[in-house]
């Protein structure tokens, strides 16, 4: 049990840790620990002394302004650094050194947690696939042939990824006038009139793999370090022009929101759930021992009110299996690298993952007569999961409130 006052019993308890980078004031950014309504200044606890004897230089690699460093020191570092916060924060013997770097969450001032390498977004949810090809191609098979047999995805734009809180602007781009032909287009320039979230989850890779060497589904723990949920941005009168025949493009890359936490991966020890069942089976390279999924429960909140709550546990393809896939053709990774698991859907309508199926295409409007986003809305993700400790942890809010064009 944590000493921290309110911590224990809460969904930032000491089965959760997450990791972010926050300052206070005009102080450097730095690593800090979420813990209760708390942030633990990490490097600055480190220093006391009480970092592990023979172990990383946690000072050290804490005062940097991005999780980078920490993470390339590898899964190893990841597990004793763990340990060690679970000794700080729950045993009293250390409450009166550390209980005065602890700084509330309220008076943080939170960054984006790490530097995104690469950024790569995928396609897994098997309901949203079906549910987009049938919104799309009502008289052609929802999924393309090879849907169940690899993770689609395609790479975005690493410099566009940005952390809770930051307003997102109307993005422009070529669309459709409302009501022109398709046999004979003429597209016009201007502010998307199809604004749109996708619900999903992100996974951050620590380790990096040297190029030509494919990474197999077996090492996934050992190169991501953790998870964000993440907001997808995307317009889709944009896209609807743009992708055939190579796919998303600007329609996606104007914005894309993550948490200003990193959940590691070992707090979600007690999420572990089996996938929904894989048919075809897929490759050998792609086989994954169970269970391989998580049991992570999402929100939509749209000014406040909750329209979806889309359930990880749904996902057809596992993070394990976007991980290997991602390097089966020998692409490297990247300490910071992020890839993304699509749009979370289920099988139930009030668990659809963006706004494009809970309005099936802008002709069945949810809620109060909504479709799409309207400049001033704003959205919040939420997600929580099973923790080790018997409640449920929470994984940090994705907050944007959109703008209008410029």
């Amino acid at each position: 049990m944590s000493w921290v006052p309110d911590a224990a019993g809460s969904s930032y308890d000491l089965d959760n840790l997450p990791y972010g980078v926050f300052s206070v004031g005009d102080t450097p950014p730095r690593v800090g620990v979420r813990i209760g309504d708390f942030v633990m200044d990490a490097p600055a606890v480190a220093a006391l002394g009480g970092d592990p004897g023979d172990g990383p230089d946690l000072a050290t690699a804490w005062a940097r302004p991005s999780l980078n460093f920490f993470l390339s020191l590898g899964a190893p570092t990841w597990r004793i650094a763990r340990e060690w916060l679970v000794e700080v924060l729950g045993h009293e013997v250390h409450q009166e050194r550390v209980e005065p770097l602890l700084v509330p969450v309220d008076d943080a001032t939170m960054h984006l947690p790490f530097e995104v390498a690469d950024y790569v977004d995928f396609y897994c949810s098997l309901q949203h696939a079906t549910n987009v090809g049938r919104i799309f191609r009502p008289d052609a098979p929802a999924l393309p042939p090879n849907w169940r047999h690899l993770p689609i995805g395609y790479h975005g734009r690493a410099g566009t990824v940005v952390v809770s809180g930051t307003t997102v602007t109307r993005p422009s781009g070529q669309r459709l006038p409302p009501g022109s032909s398709r046999g004979a287009p003429t597209p016009e320039f201007g502010p998307t009139r199809r604004l749109d979230i996708e619900a999903e989850l992100g996974f951050v890779v620590g380790t990096p793999s040297p190029r030509g060497e494919p990474v197999p589904t077996s090492a996934f723990a050992e190169h991501v370090f953790g998870v964000t949920p993440l907001n997808d941005w995307s317009a889709r009168d944009l896209q609807a022009w743009e992708y055939v025949p190579l796919g998303p493009f600007l329609a996606k890359s104007f914005a894309t929101t993550v948490s200003a936490w990193v959940t590691p991966l070992a707090a979600l020890s007690h999420a572990r759930v089996p996938l929904p069942g894989q048919s075809p089976p897929p490759l050998p390279h792609l086989a994954v021992e169970e269970p391989a999924g998580f049991d992570i429960a999402l929100e939509i909140v749209l000014n406040g009110e909750v329209v979806s709550r889309p359930p990880y546990a749904s996902m057809y393809w596992s993070p394990a299996q976007m991980l290997a896939h991602l390097t089966s053709n020998g692409a490297s990774l990247r300490t910071g690298d992020l890839y993304a698991s699509g749009t979370i859907s289920g099988d139930e309508r009030d668990q659809r993952g963006s706004l494009l199926e809970l309005s099936w295409g802008g002709r069945e409007p949810f809620g109060s007569g909504r479709s799409f986003l309207e400049d001033g809305d704003t959205v919040t993700l939420r997600a929580t999961a099973p923790g080790a400790l018997g409640g449920r942890i929470a994984l940090g809010e994705v907050t944007g409130t959109v703008l209008p064009s410029v």
